[in-house]
């Protein structure tokens, strides 16, 4: 059992009685809701309201840059334009044509990667490379059991596209560009070294309030830059002609599962989800462990309207699989169990009960190999 103290002391009954007076109206469960299609329509543009980022129009331009084999895969690093930074740099994996039927199109999973506090790397998170260096191994080693999930799942007959996300890998903001006075742990130290990369992330975990601050201040909103850019990288996917576009599906672990959750609830070309280790309800973040989490998770109001549960469920019945960490410290137990049993209530009003799964495992956080091969028989059974 994971037990968490109330975090605000004196206060605490003042944030404990604010959360718990939502009544998150927009649910499915309100009784008021029947017809799916009408309240999907309806509460996706109330929350594309709050997400509140509409940036300039943007030709996506997608390019590849290399295509070479490794591990018996096929894989390209591709990239896509974005209205503000860097482009996104993504990898695309596929198995070798030699254990492929000709001219198959096949279904295709979005590998969101995670947070981790470790923003350096991005999509090298989720994919076997050569020449890995040592600090990301010992990352998969903590967090995915020393497995590049997403080159597992390309190997068993998937087209995986494995995206860099806003301030990771390709698009992380870089260091040398803000006031040095941010950065001076940074310098004498060589980039690319375990010394830099360490201070980089020191950077950037004290950097995250400046960048909440200043996007909230500006107008718009963390999660709304995520969630566009993770749209773009659907768009991405519907330019190739290998690929299933009636097919298809996203996961991830952690912040990729907040990522799946947005993805899943608010894009209808998603027909398949899974979601690991990130799933709770609001008012338990608020009591016990809102100090575990980054601003990416903060969208300001949208508790008067949803609980996290709900915005899953604004898929309006696709299949979701979503995996528990029983001793996962970043969740309460009661956050765990409240939110599962509200997906549960949701999907059999909306008819479809065998459509959702909530599964607990032992351990922490992490997306365990027997997690992983759980999360891709799901995959094999709604998008095979």
């Amino acid at each position: 059992m994971v037990i968490m103290d109330n975090l605000l002391g004196n206060y605490a009954a003042m944030a404990e009685g604010i959360a718990h007076a939502c009544r998150y109206p927009y649910s499915f469960l309100a009784e008021e809701w029947e017809d799916i299609r009408i309240w999907q329509g309806l509460v996706r543009g109330r929350v594309f309201e709050l997400l509140s980022y509409n940036p300039p129009k943007q030709g996506l331009n997608p390019w590849t840059f290399e295509s070479f084999e490794y591990d018996g895969l096929h894989i390209e690093l591709v990239s896509w334009d974005q209205p503000y930074g860097p482009p996104t740099e993504a990898y695309f994996l596929k198995p070798l044509p030699s254990n492929t039927p000709a001219n198959k199109k096949l279904p295709a999973v979005v590998a969101l990667h995670d947070h981790g506090g470790f923003k350096y790397y991005g999509k090298e998170k989720l994919i076997a490379l050569p020449e890995e260096p040592e600090i990301l191994r010992d990352f998969k080693l903590r967090c995915y059991q020393g497995v590049s999930w997403a080159s597992r799942l390309a190997k068993q007959g998937y087209a995986v596209l494995v995206p860099d996300i806003f301030l990771w890998g390709s698009r992380k903001m870089i260091a040398e560009a803000v006031p040095s006075d941010f950065t001076k742990a940074l310098k004498g130290k060589a980039p690319k070294t375990r010394e830099y990369i360490d201070a980089y992330h020191d950077f950037c975990r004290d950097y995250e309030t400046i960048i909440a601050k200043s996007l909230f201040m500006a107008g718009t909103a963390w999660p709304g830059v995520m969630v566009y850019e993770d749209m773009r990288a659907v768009d991405y996917l519907l330019t190739r002609d290998d690929i299933d576009p009636n097919h298809i599906g996203c996961g991830g672990f952690s912040g990729g599962g907040e990522r799946t959750i947005y993805l899943t609830g608010l894009d209808s070309r998603i027909t398949c989800s899974v979601c690991v280790c990130f799933m709770t309800t609001f008012a338990q973040t608020v009591k016990h462990s809102i100090q575990s989490h980054t601003w990416m998770f903060h969208l300001p109001y949208l508790s008067k309207l949803l609980d996290l549960p709900d915005l899953a469920s604004l898929s309006g019945g696709t299949p979701l699989l979503v995996q528990y960490g029983k001793e996962d410290p970043l969740f309460s137990d009661d956050g765990k169990r409240e939110s599962q049993e509200k997906l549960y209530r949701i999907y059999k009003k909306m008819g479809f009960p065998e459509r959702h799964e909530g599964r607990f495992y032992d351990g922490g956080h992490q997306f365990t190999v027997p997690m992983q091969d759980e999360a891709f028989n799901w995959f094999d059974q709604w998008l095979k």
